[in-house]
């Protein structure tokens, strides 16, 4: 019951997360991303943020890692 609540709390930041990204590439922020090309460090960030969700995603299921 409490990974369930924590696994939901997890999502609810981690779409925050993509808003901000998604804000980031639309130009919301001084720095644009030039021809729609993400960033090394976002990318590095999105891709660790993935790897975080598959081992939560794995606890909430049961699955040993």
């Amino acid at each position: 019951m409490v990974t369930a609540a924590g696994l939901s709390g997890w999502r609810g930041w981690l779409a925050l997360k993509q808003q901000e990204l998604q804000g980031r590439s639309t130009g919301a922020t001084a720095d644009p991303v030039p021809n729609g090309i993400p960033s090394a460090a976002s990318r590095i960030e999105v891709a660790d943020l993935k790897e975080r969700i598959r081992k939560l995603e794995a606890i909430a299921a049961g699955v040993d890692l």
